[in-house]
């Protein structure tokens, strides 16, 4: 698509959550780049901070419209989200397939800049492209952390690995198991700069949406009924590239004190064999690259590197 004049598109600030009706024509066009590039462009955390009921100053959200009155699209987003004041903003930005070439994320950047410094931002590029790093380069920020996608195709079940006896595995139980699976959590990511900073609106955020199905989050208690390990499931529905449901091994931890009882691979062969029971072909999941010992487990399961997220931010200093 050729450059658009300027004047057709226009840069809204939206400082806190979207509306209901601007919430779906996000969701929308994430869905409609998901389609076109295999990529979710807005990670889930994103899509629960654009819905929460306040912000607290911690979201900013710009809507390009192409377009003038009734004839306006949306054409892109730029989300910037951060957990406080003392944490950094975390950016993701997506243009819709039918308006990218014509300069509009450019336009979602410079607009971003007269709000925050640019160059103290994290911003994730869900997929290798060579246009986030241009964008990237743009503002004077580098590749500073690589997440993998990794995906196992076809429908044979894996072999379920043993565990000690003493342990029993059930699936969450809605209004029950919220608080001591926070605490579990926090424990398994007290490094992950995302995922164990989950809090209880986060997860019931995540209850709230149509994907959440308890029958698919496994749970690993010992003999005390304190909770060691834990796999959550997810399914994405089939779309235009695919005749069939893709699971997702959502996430998989284990306190530090469970470490070495074989639990993150006994919950995730239960996870994926329930996945494929339920009828797909294929199961993804995310990994920090750097993550040796995580990789080689899945590996290991059949899992192989199908593509990788890339976080983009101010230089490291050793």
């Amino acid at each position: 698509m050729s450059e658009l004049p300027q004047n057709t598109v226009s840069i809204q600030h939206v400082p806190g959550e979207l509306d209901e009706r601007v919430l779906s024509d996000v969701r929308q066009l994430a869905l409609d780049a998901q389609e076109a590039d295999g990529n979710p462009p807005l990670s889930d955390q994103t899509l629960v901070a654009l819905a929460a009921d306040e912000s607290n100053g911690n979201l900013i959200a710009l809507l390009a419209e192409a377009g003038e009155g009734a004839d306006s699209t949306l054409a892109g987003v730029a989300v910037a989200v951060r957990e406080s004041e003392e944490h950094p903003w975390v950016l993701e930005l997506v243009v819709h397939p039918e308006h990218r070439r014509a300069g509009i994320g450019r336009a979602l950047l410079g607009k971003l800049g007269e709000l925050l410094d640019l160059s103290q931002i994290q911003a994730w590029a869900h997929g290798d492209h060579e246009a986030a790093k241009k964008l990237a380069a743009g503002v004077g920020l580098n590749r500073v952390r690589e997440l993998f996608r990794m995906r196992r195709e076809g429908t044979d079940y894996l072999e379920e690995s043993p565990i000690d006896r003493r342990i029993t595995v059930r699936t969450f139980r809605v209004g029950e198991d919220e608080p001591q699976w926070l605490e579990a959590n926090a424990k398994s990511f007290a490094h992950h700069p995302e995922q164990g900073s989950l809090t209880l609106d986060d997860l019931e955020a995540r209850m709230s949406e149509d994907w959440f199905d308890p029958t698919g989050f496994f749970l690993a208690f010992d003999a005390e009924e304190n909770l060691l390990a834990y796999h959550w499931t997810k399914i994405h529905p089939a779309s235009a590239d695919a005749a069939r449901p893709t699971g997702e091994v959502y996430v998989v931890g284990v306190v530090p004190e469970a470490q070495g009882l074989g639990l993150g691979r006994s919950l995730t062969t239960t996870g994926v064999n329930y996945l494929l029971e339920l009828g797909v072909d294929a199961v993804i999941l995310y990994v920090d690259a750097d993550n040796e010992a995580a990789v080689k487990l899945y590996r290991s399961l059949g899992f192989t590197l199908w593509d990788a997220d890339i976080m983009y931010g101010p230089q490291k200093i050793d």
